[in-house]
Parts: C-alpha cells; structure tokens; sequence
C-alpha cells in the first residue's frame, strides 16, 4: 500500500506507540487522524505536525464516535487506506489470591477496552476501505492491531491482559481471510517490553532491569521501531494474517 496521498487513522494515536506510528506515516505523506480520549495530547499534536494532521476525540469501545473518526478519514486525502489501532489498558491481578477471586468486572473491562475496542475499530474501517478504488495490485486497505507478546507469554496477574491480548492474535487470520475478496489485509503486531509513557512512570532502576531481560538489543524497545514496523507492514502487501513478535527475542518469564 503506497502511504503518500493515503488517509490513515490512528487510535491511541495521542502517545506511545500511537504517537510515533502517527510521526511515521505523516513523514511518508499520508494525512493523518489521531482518534484518542486525551484531547490535550491529541490536539497538540496533530498542531506540530501541522498540514495532513487532525484529531478527533474518540473511545475505542464506542460505535459512533469511532465511525466519525473513520467517516472523518475517508474523506479525507484519497479515502481510508490505513488503520492502526493502538488503544489499550492493562491491569495485575492473578486469577484467585487473598483478596479472593480477581474482579469480574475489570476482567469484562480490559476485554472490551483491548479486544472488543480493537474489533470496533477493525470491523468500521474495515468497512470504509471495501468501497475504496483498487490500487495497481488490487490492494483496497490495511488494518494494523497491537497485541502484546502477553498474548503468548503471559506472567502472574496478567490473565485479564494476555486474554484480551490472545483474543487479538486470535481475530487476526480471521479477519484477514474474511477481506482477502476485497482487497484488505489484516496484520497485528505483538510488541514486547517498549519504553512508552506507562514505564516512564517507574524508577530508571526498574526500567533498565526490564531492558536488560531482552536478549538483544538489550535494552527497552523504542516506540519509533514499533512504527517502523507498522509502516513496513503497510507497505509490503504480502503480509497478510500474521502476528508479528517485536520483542528482541525476550521471552517472558512467569513473574
């Protein structure tokens, strides 16, 4: 799929991996809608990138707000070629411990959030990209999740998390053979341990001892080579229905 002259939409697009898969694809020449709840971040950074840059506020688990946001992007710039879907919560609690049982309904919220939100997102832009022109390799559209190398290697207190993040992996070849007819692709990628605003948080002690869990490179991942990624991913047309690890071959341990 050529980016230059493309829409694309990016959910959780305001920070992290959004923010620089937003960066990357607006550096190619695609015009760029971030959909996010944060507002603020959102805003400000559609203003620096200035011209093919807009956001919209939008809740991934919401039907209407999100197919603004896409209705908003296939208007735009030559339709809806590009989706990437970002947005995502986590949560640590283990299955049963001495609070008792994990709460249910955190468990049905990082569900609905990761899962059902990224479905939202898929099936709606999904929709939009069907209608467009076939390129020169009858390519229509590509949709990119984000789900998490929890989706294989879970540890202790991530059940409601490698779930939900399962359940992408899961959707993936799926979805893909459902829109190969119409000239969609579907592909997700599984980033490992990243060095995004949720790991800013914690003392540079527990940040490097998390990077130095990678094999190689031996240190956290970057959000630009998520992007980089994310961008290869749009442009190489014979990806289609795969899971991609980005992990620097880190394979969890259980805690």
């Amino acid at each position: 799929m050529r980016i230059k002259d493309a829409s694309a939409l990016v959910a959780g697009g305001a920070s992290g991996l959004g923010a620089a898969t937003v960066r990357a694809l607006h550096e190619a020449g695609a015009g760029v809608l971030i959909a996010d709840l944060n507002a603020d971040k959102g805003e400000a950074l559609a203003a620096e990138l200035g011209e093919r840059a807009s956001f919209v506020a939008a809740n991934v688990m919401e039907p209407e707000p999100v197919q603004a946001a896409v209705e908003a992007a296939a208007k735009a710039h030559g339709g809806l070629r590009i989706s990437v879907c970002c947005a995502g919560i986590g949560w640590a609690q283990r299955t049963a411990g001495k609070q008792g049982p994990h709460d249910l309904e955190i468990f049905h919220n990082v569900l609905k959030v990761n899962l059902i939100g990224t479905f939202n997102v898929l099936r709606l832009a999904a929709a939009a990209m069907v209608n467009n022109d076939p390129d020169s390799g009858g390519e229509r559209g590509v949709c990119v999740n984000t789900a998490s190398i929890a989706a294989f290697d879970g540890q202790i207190g991530q059940v409601a998390y490698a779930a939900s993040k399962g359940g992408i992996v899961g959707l993936t070849l799926p979805a893909a053979r459902d829109l190969a007819g119409r000239g969609v692709r579907v592909v997700t990628i599984a980033p490992g341990t990243f060095d995004t605003p949720l790991l800013a948080a914690l003392p540079e002690e527990a940040r490097t001892e998390l990077g130095a869990q990678i094999p190689f490179p031996n240190r956290l991942g970057e959000p630009e080579e998520f992007a980089a990624l994310a961008r290869h991913v749009v442009e190489n047309p014979m990806l289609n229905g795969e899971t991609i690890r980005l992990d620097g071959a880190l394979r969890m341990p259980p805690r």
